[in-house]
C-alpha cells in the first residue's frame, strides 16, 4: 500500500480530474457548446452518458482514497455465483 503522501497526491489528482469532468458535463448539458475539450479529448453531447459514468467512477475513486487516508480499509469487491447442487 502507498504511503500517506502518495495517497494524498492521488486524491488531489483525482479531485482535479473530477472538477474538469463536472465542468465538461455542465457545459454540454447547458447547451452553450456543442463540444468540449479536456486536454487531448474532445467530447460532444453524444458522450454525455459516458461522461456521467466517468464522473461516477471518479467520485468512487475519490471516496475510496479519502477513506484510506482516514485509516479505513479500501472496499473490496466480490461476486457471488449461485450454484444449483
Amino acid at each position: 500500500m502507498a504511503d500517506k503522501a502518495e495517497l494524498q497526491a492521488r486524491l488531489e489528482f483525482r479531485k482535479t480530474a473530477l472538477a474538469q469532468l463536472r465542468e465538461a458535463y455542465l457545459a454540454l448539458v447547458s447547451g452553450g457548446v456543442k463540444s468540449y475539450t479536456i486536454d487531448d479529448r474532445t467530447l460532444t453531447k453524444f458522450d454525455i452518458h459516458r461522461l456521467k459514468k466517468e464522473i461516477a467512477d471518479m467520485e468512487n475513486e475519490v471516496d475510496a482514497l479519502e477513506s484510506m487516508l482516514n485509516g479505513k480499509k479500501a472496499r473490496k469487491a466480490f461476486g457471488v455465483v449461485p450454484r444449483d447442487w
